[in-house]
Formats: structure tokens, C-alpha cells, sequence
């Protein structure tokens, strides 16, 4: 249970305190959005349950766009920085945020992050939230777009027990596609299904961190995405296309406690 939130339980936090603890965050993530659009960075907040592959999809999407786009990432943690030197492994721009006892981050926690990341000449911000299908996607971050990691071997039925996570959602990535052939039990279409009843614009790919399925298919969805973005807001990617010098230095990884 979240100390800070009360995960919606009105005999911890009264209503209130939660619509105030809200309406802060607001502010806060317009204040994030604002400083993302102002630099044309394609901010994502990446959700989904421990386990689900959002650290190896992002490992995954640094092999994909190396040399083509400078990216960063915060990674969202209660008790360590292991994910985030995963991702420093792989050449992103990694910065942890251990939040102690809190199952989601806020937008106050992504902005004091940004001060330990080098991030004015990033083309995507990946913000790889808590492990959790319930509390973060109730706080806005600031970003462009949520996207839901939703493992196969979750089950068929985890967007209709859990729809909040999954209606906020622009895009699920259907992740471990690869073990579907050791998950007799499991069928792709029954989750696209499940989907299709909790997304108000269901979409949706499949994907595998793994042998590299659907990969491709999530990079030109990133680049669409971005596109959009620079289209609405008439504003350019700061880096452009990133070359073998952004990486001249290892990137570093620094802990940081929300």
C-alpha cells in the first residue's frame, strides 16, 4: 500500500487530501510537459506489472535506434537502481528514482530526476514507471503517451481486471510473444480481445525483447508518435539524428530518492 496516496483508500488518505495530492501532481506535469514540448523531446511513460519486460523492451529499443536517436530513461523503483544500470549497460541515459514505499511515480519525483539527467539533447525520454496496474496510471507525468507492457504469461484476462491502466493506455505491447508456444493455455487473440473491451482506441503489437519480433513495428510507432508531436507543437528534435558521438562518454547512472 502506498503511504503517499493511500492507493484510493479514503480511510488512509481522506478525499480531500487525495483530490489536493492531485491536483499538485497537475501542476507538476504540466510543468514537466511544458519543458518537454519546449525541447521536442517525445517523453513516454512506459507501465506494466514486476516481471512484465519493460526493462528489456527498452534494452531492446536501444539496440533498434542506436545511432539514430539519442535516448534516456528514468526508472522508477521502491528499493534500487538495478534497472536503471540495465539501461545504462545498454547506452541509454539512465537515472534512478527509488520512491521507498510509493507504487508510482509522480510528476514532482520525474522533475528532480530531470535535474540529475543530462536530457536537453535527448530524442525520447523513456519513464519506466513502478511495477504496478493499478496507481500509476492515475498520476500524469508530463508525457506524450502511455504505453502498457502486458507479459503473456499475465493471462488472458489482466485488461479486464485491471481496465483503469489499460483505458489510459495509447498503445499495449504485448510482451514474451516468444513463449506462447510453451503457454498452450494462452492465445494471443484472447488478449487482443480483452483489450479491445477496456481501450477506447484499441492498438496494439506484439512483441518479443528477445528474438526481436515487433520491434520494428514499436520503433515506427515511436517515430509516428514523434512526428505528431513536432507537427502539433511545431517543434524539432533538438539532437536530430543521433550519431556515434552522443555516446562518446558511458552514460552514468545516479540514484535518486522521491
Amino acid at each position: 500500500m502506498c503511504d503517499s496516496c493511500g492507493c484510493g483508500d479514503t480511510q488512509l488518505v481522506p478525499v480531500d487530501v487525495q483530490q489536493r495530492i492531485l491536483s499538485e501532481n497537475e501542476r507538476g506535469a504540466a510543468h514537466n510537459r511544458h519543458h518537454f514540448v519546449d525541447r521536442g523531446l517525445l517523453a513516454i511513460n512506459v507501465m506494466g506489472s514486476p516481471g512484465a519486460g519493460k526493462t528489456a523492451l527498452l534494452e531492446a529499443t536501444a539496440r533498434a535506434l542506436q545511432g539514430r536517436r539519442v535516448i534516456g530513461a528514468l526508472a522508477g523503483d521502491l528499493a534500487t537502481d538495478n534497472d536503471a544500470r540495465r539501461l545504462a549497460a545498454a547506452c541509454i541515459r539512465a537515472e534512478s528514482i527509488t520512491t521507498g514505499s510509493a507504487c508510482h511515480l509522480d510528476a514532482s519525483m520525474v522533475h528532480h530526476a530531470l535535474h540529475h539527467l543530462p536530457w536537453h539533447d535527448l530524442d525520447y525520454l523513456f519513464i519506466e514507471n513502478v511495477g504496478n496496474l493499478v496507481c500509476p496510471a492515475v498520476y500524469d507525468l508530463g508525457q506524450a503517451a502511455n504505453v502498457v507492457v502486458l507479459s503473456v504469461t499475465e493471462g488472458e484476462d489482466k485488461p479486464l481486471k485491471y481496465p483503469v491502466m489499460f483505458h489510459k493506455a495509447d498503445l499495449v505491447l504485448i510482451s514474451k510473444v516468444d513463449l506462447l508456444p510453451h503457454l498452450p493455455g494462452i492465445r494471443l487473440e484472447r488478449i487482443v480481445d480483452s483489450l479491445s473491451q477496456v481501450m477506447p482506441d484499441p492498438h496494439s503489437l506484439a512483441v518479443s525483447s528477445t528474438t526481436g519480433a515487433g520491434i520494428d513495428d514499436w520503433v515506427r510507432w515511436l517515430h509516428e508518435r514523434e512526428a505528431r508531436m513536432t507537427s502539433a507543437h511545431g517543434t524539432a528534435r533538438v539532437a536530430g539524428a543521433a550519431g556515434p558521438s552522443h555516446h562518446s562518454h558511458p552514460p552514468g547512472v545516479h540514484p535518486h530518492h522521491g
